[in-house]
């Protein structure tokens, strides 16, 4: 790389930097005054034709989340710091980033940390990636191997200038971690491979114990959520995933515009294009004030609406609840829950038995 392409590469860090200022954790539009109205008019997030004034202030009690802070947190930060790896918790400004790290556990990020994709609710940096670091999965394996997890969540941003999406690394991954990790189950929260099957097909065959591909919102909403993706698509990606025998997974979250109806329609669809074993609910938190604008607080009541409307509807696990995000709580066992969460992880955990038995079935025939 020439030393102009630097220059230009880090002026367009800087720039994408101050338009999405990305502290460690917790909600970067929190400067917001109480009184402060956002505008809605014209967007495509509007449930109604007329125009709208949105009056969103303080957060509810129920969505307070512990700060970051330990010695397990800053162990853990040390950790990733020193193989040169990225956790989404960092920089998706994850609101339970305290709480995951302080028990010495993290999502980690492959493929880079600039995104190539400019999703309306997502503060990962979007811009030109940086060359693809073919040393990565011996890394991500290393640093998993010292930290010794039951379970671990694995995603990454888009790589859409890449051929195969960034296909390879993946699969690379998840089998450097089976390989160094082997008492370690490996989820993986993957992009849609803009549709294309081999792609999709080259990670279904590494074998993860979970898969996860999210769906966000409803149809209404993705061309202000997700103006590169498509609905449908990511359903077929949900189905592929199924079809391989893989254990299945979306995540979703409200607030941010959508119609209680669409929300079950929606359930409804990813059971019957995949039956998807699990659905993740979460609220919708406003990055910066760059993003889309946070339509209402969902009071925890309703999550647990959503979680009876999902299990209705055939999912196996839910998760649903104002912090969720895809990988909270993924690692943890039914024994270290209280009572209520104890259904939750139990169902999970039988779930992975079945993935790793599956897989292990898989690579005899192979």
């Amino acid at each position: 790389m020439t030393s102009t392409s630097q220059e230009l590469n880090e002026r367009t860090r800087k720039r994408i930097e101050a338009r999405h200022p990305r502290p460690l954790g917790g909600d970067t539009a929190r400067s917001t005054r109480s009184d402060s109205i956002v505008p809605l008019t014209g967007m495509i997030i509007q449930n109604n034709a007329a125009p709208a004034q949105l009056s969103y202030g303080k957060k509810p009690d129920w969505l307070r989340a512990r700060m970051p802070g330990g010695q397990a947190f800053h162990d853990l930060k040390s950790l990733i710091e020193e193989y040169k790896l990225h956790t989404v918790c960092q920089e998706a400004s994850c609101p339970n980033m305290g709480e995951c790290w302080s028990r010495g556990t993290a999502t980690i990020m492959i493929l880079g940390d600039t995104c190539t994709r400019r999703c309306g609710f997502c503060n990962v940096k979007t811009g030109r990636p940086s060359e693809l670091d073919n040393d990565e999965p011996r890394r991500v394996a290393e640093v998993l191997s010292k930290i010794n997890l039951g379970h671990v969540v694995i995603t990454s941003v888009d790589r859409d200038d890449l051929p195969d999406g960034g296909a390879r690394i993946w699969a690379e991954t998840i089998e450097a971690v089976h390989e160094l990790c082997p008492q370690t189950s490996v989820e993986v929260l993957v992009g849609d491979f803009k549709g294309v099957e081999k792609d999709i097909q080259t990670v279904c065959d590494a074998r993860p114990e979970i898969i996860s591909h999210n769906m966000e919102t409803v149809d209404r909403m993705h061309p202000a959520v997700r103006p590169q993706a498509r609905y449908e698509r990511s359903l077929k990606v949900l189905q592929q995933f199924k079809a391989n025998g893989l254990v299945t997974k979306t995540g979703i979250m409200l607030g941010i515009g959508e119609k209680e109806s669409e929300v079950y329609e929606l359930m409804s669809d990813v059971r019957a294009w995949s039956n998807a074993d699990i659905i993740t609910i979460g609220q919708y938190l406003q990055p910066t004030r760059n993003h889309l604008p946070i339509d209402r607080w969902v009071h925890p009541d309703e999550f647990a609406r959503m979680k009876e409307a999902a299990l209705d509807r055939g999912f196996e696990v839910c998760e649903s609840g104002p912090l969720v995000r895809s990988s909270y709580h993924a690692e943890e066992q039914a024994e270290k829950l209280s009572p209520e969460r104890a259904d939750v992880h139990g169902r999970m955990k039988r779930l992975i038995e079945q993935a790793r038995s599956r897989g292990a079935t898989h690579s005899k025939v192979d």
